[in-house]
């Protein structure tokens, strides 16, 4: 038997892995601030439920990926402390992010969280972390529903250049 068949929390991580997961939590720690601060900034009830949504989402993973890396005797990232809360109204008005701003913002992350957890898919060797990312995966992909779903209501959404193909009869 090779070092790597048995059970997969046996195995060592290969330092791809180590890097991914490493780097995962460090990002998961800022966007927890930086929504935290959207939150602040944010005056649309459904938008404030689908932020509270996002950070809940962003702890769960981080959970999982502290467990896996204390496991592993790899030291955790740094991470800043829980941001307060303020009121909308004391931020002046041209400081603050829009709706759709922030939005847009949590859109993108959640499309760049996709792609990233594909990849540590991709790379892992450990069957226990391409699963743990396949299931970070399937709540990313969910979520970002809901956040298409919210954009294209509020008309936040501002598509690319639609392609009509009209065929023309000659």
């Amino acid at each position: 038997m090779g070092i790597l068949s048995g059970n997969p929390h046996d195995e060592p991580m290969h330092y791809g892995e180590v890097v991914s997961t490493w780097t995962h939590l460090l990002t998961n720690n800022g966007m927890i601030a930086g929504y935290q601060s959207f939150f602040n900034h944010t005056g649309d009830q459904d938008l404030k439920k689908l932020i509270e949504e996002a950070i809940q989402g962003l702890k769960n993973e981080n959970n999982q990926l502290q467990d896996l890396l204390k496991a592993n005797g790899i030291g955790l990232p740094p991470a800043p402390p829980d941001r307060p809360n303020a009121n909308l109204e004391s931020i002046p008005v041209g400081a603050r992010f829009t709706d759709p701003e922030i939005s847009a913002s949590i859109s993108k992350d959640t499309a760049a969280g996709l792609v990233t957890c594909s990849q540590v898919m991709g790379q892992s060797i450990r069957e226990d972390i391409a699963m743990m990312y396949g299931q970070f995966h399937m709540a990313k992909a969910q979520f970002g529903i809901k956040m298409l779903k919210l954009n294209k209501e509020k008309g936040w959404l501002i598509p690319p250049p639609l392609h009509y193909n009209e065929s023309k009869d000659c």
